[in-house]
C-alpha cells in the first residue's frame, strides 16, 4: 500500500477499533485522530459540541497509566481505503471514520461471513501496540477460528492451520521484541457467539446442542493444541495425520449424531420456543380483540 491517505485511514482505523479503549488507560485521553474526527462530524450535524465525551483533567491523570497489561483478542484481518461519508449519513461509529474496509478474495475462508485467516496481521498488530503504547505486557486473550455450522467432520485440519500460522506470527513478533506473555485459544468448547447464536463453532470440543445433555466430542485439533502448550512447540505432521484419523473414527463410531439430519435441531428449536412464544401471542391477541367488543356493546 503506498497510497498515503490509505496508509492514515488504516492508521485511523485502529485508533477508533483498539485505541479508543487502550489510549485513554495509556496515554489519559481518547486518540487525536477520534477526537478530531468525531468533533467535526459533530459540528457538521449541527450539535454544539462533539458526541465524543471530553475527559476532565482530573480523570485524564485518574486513568492515565492504570494498567498492568494489556488483554487483547484477535481473529482477522482487513485492508482499508478512504472513504468520505457526508454529513447527512447519520451519526454513526463507521461513518465517523471515513473509511472503508476490504478484504483479499484469496484469503481462506473457513466458514463465517468475517473471519479470514490473515496470519501476518497478527504480528502487525501486536507491533503497533508495542510502538503505541511503550511495550507493554500482552496476553492475548482470544484467538481463534470458526467453522460452518453444518460442518460436522471433528477433522478440523483448517483449524490446526490456522493456529499453526497465527501462533507462529505471535513468535516472530516475540522475537521483534513484543512483550507478549501468554496466549489463549478460544474457544474449549463451542459456545452461544453473541447475534450469531450457535451457527458459529470455535471449540476445540464439538458440542451437540441438539442433545438435552449436550455430550462432548473431541476434535483433531484437541491433540494439536495440547501438544503446543505441553512442549511449547508444533507437533510434527505424522503426529497431526494420527490425530486427524482418531477424530474421523470418534465421528463415525461415537457420535452418530453429528451426521444426523441438521433440521432436527431447529425443529426442537420451533417446538421449545417458537411455538409457545407464539400460542402466547395468540391468547394475547384474542383477549384484546374480546375486549374491543365488549366495549363497543357497553
Amino acid at each position: 500500500m503506498s497510497n498515503q491517505r490509505d496508509i492514515e485511514a488504516a492508521e485511523r482505523y485502529i485508533h477508533f477499533y483498539l485505541g479508543w479503549f487502550a489510549t485513554p488507560l495509556f496515554h489519559g485521553d481518547y486518540p487525536q485522530v477520534m477526537k478530531e474526527y468525531v468533533g467535526r462530524k459533530s459540528g457538521q450535524q449541527g450539535l454544539g459540541a462533539s458526541r465524543l465525551p471530553v475527559f476532565s483533567p482530573q480523570e485524564k491523570s485518574y486513568i492515565r497509566g492504570t494498567v498492568d497489561f494489556l488483554g487483547l483478542g484477535h481473529y482477522t484481518t482487513r485492508y482499508v481505503t478512504e472513504k468520505n461519508y457526508p454529513s447527512g449519513f447519520g451519526d454513526s461509529y463507521f461513518a465517523d471514520r471515513d473509511l472503508a474496509e476490504l478484504v483479499d478474495p484469496q484469503w481462506p475462508d473457513p466458514g463465517s461471513e468475517w473471519l479470514y485467516s490473515v496470519p501476518w496481521g497478527f504480528r502487525r498488530l501486536l507491533n503497533f501496540v508495542k510502538s503505541q503504547y511503550g511495550n507493554p505486557m500482552i496476553y492475548v486473550t482470544e484467538n481463534g477460528v470458526s467453522e460452518k455450522m453444518l460442518c460436522t467432520d471433528l477433522c478440523d485440519d483448517w483449524r490446526m492451520q490456522y493456529f499453526r500460522e497465527y501462533i507462529n506470527e505471535m513468535l516472530k513478533a516475540i522475537k521483534d521484541g513484543v512483550n507478549v506473555k501468554g496466549y489463549t485459544a478460544w474457544s474449549l468448547l463451542d459456545s452461544f457467539e453473541w447475534d450469531e447464536g450457535f451457527s458459529e463453532r470455535f471449540g476445540l470440543y464439538f458440542v451437540d446442542f441438539t442433545n438435552k445433555d449436550k455430550p462432548r466430542y473431541p476434535k483433531a485439533s484437541v491433540q494439536f493444541y495440547k501438544r503446543i502448550i505441553s512442549s511449547n512447540g508444533f507437533p510434527n505432521q505424522r503426529e497431526v495425520e494420527s490425530w486427524k484419523r482418531k477424530a474421523v473414527e470418534t465421528c463415525s463410531s461415537s457420535n452418530q449424531l453429528l451426521a444426523a439430519d441438521p433440521l432436527i435441531g431447529h425443529m426442537e428449536m420451533v417446538t421449545e420456543i417458537v411455538v409457545p412464544t407464539v400460542c402466547t401471542l395468540c391468547i394475547l391477541l384474542s383477549a384484546i380483540f374480546f375486549m374491543f367488543l365488549l366495549r363497543r356493546r357497553l
